[in-house]
């Protein structure tokens, strides 16, 4: 069982840059591939980054690359998301998702076992 818990969210004005955190229970944090969705208002969640065990690989959708950056620190089971750039489309509750790390689709919401309960990120125009 991982435990996930996001904290970092709030409200910034476009152009500004914020930090999540997303803290995790468990001993092998490193095996397990780490992910951020995320939910607007009345809209699907949707796949925003991923990075693997090991931390040597990541993932990004279209819509955040350059702008977004995913990291993890083992020793401290922790996952980033450096978000700079920030728009009004950003907006939404941002969740981390766990699951265990194996070859395979990363931005698929039903591979993921383990959520958060989401942080909520409002960016201002």
């Amino acid at each position: 069982q991982v435990q996930l818990v996001e904290s970092g969210g709030g409200l910034v004005q476009a152009g500004d840059s914020l930090r999540l955190s997303c803290a995790a229970s468990g001993r092998t944090f490193g095996n397990y591939l780490m992910g951020w969705f995320r939910q607007a208002p009345g809209k699907e969640r949707e796949f925003v980054a991923a990075i693997r065990g090991s931390g040597g690989t990541t993932y990004y959708a279209d819509a955040v690359k350059g702008r977004f950056t995913i990291s993890r620190d083992n020793a401290k089971n922790t996952v980033y998301l450096q978000m700079i750039s920030l728009k009004p489309e950003d907006m939404a509750v941002y969740y981390c998702a766990a699951r265990y790390d194996y070859t395979g689709s990363v931005d698929s919401q039903r591979s993921y076992a383990y959520w958060g309960q989401g942080t909520q990120v409002t960016v201002s125009s």
